[in-house]
């Protein structure tokens, strides 16, 4: 299940964190098209594969590139610190996410609407054009 809220104007598709877990590519893909109003998916981590966590497995990257390639922000939502504390590649990875605007690691709503806002003042918003973007 999922519910679509409204976060600072923008349309965020917030998952359950019981649902199926996201591996493939076609997992996000299947994620992605089962709320087409969105411009944010929000995805608890414990919704992510183990792999997703393994920069190596590619699993992570398959996943994100899905949301670019299909104009959705993806926010990974939950404590990453143990991943982030294991492997320095994934924790460069977080920060390098935090820092663009397709993909964020948040700790919680509050977290998400703070990085939303922030967006909000770029030119293209998410970067895709959205019809959201300040004008």
């Amino acid at each position: 299940m999922t519910v679509l809220q409204n976060i600072n104007g923008v349309p965020v598709d917030i998952l359950d964190p019981d649902g199926p877990r996201i591996r493939t590519e076609q997992d996000a893909v299947d994620t992605i098209v089962s709320e087409l109003a969105a411009d944010w998916t929000v995805v608890p981590i414990s919704r992510l594969d183990p792999d997703f966590f393994t920069l190596s497995t590619r699993v992570a990257g398959g996943i994100v590139q899905k949301f670019v390639n299909y104009h959705r922000g993806l926010a990974i939502i939950g404590d990453v610190s143990p991943h982030v504390t294991a492997s320095e590649p994934f924790a460069a990875f977080v920060r390098e996410c935090n820092r663009g605007r397709h993909t964020l690691f948040v700790s919680d709503v509050d977290d998400l609407a703070a990085h939303l806002t922030r967006l909000a003042g770029r030119p293209t918003y998410t970067g895709f054009g959205s019809r959201h973007a300040p004008e």
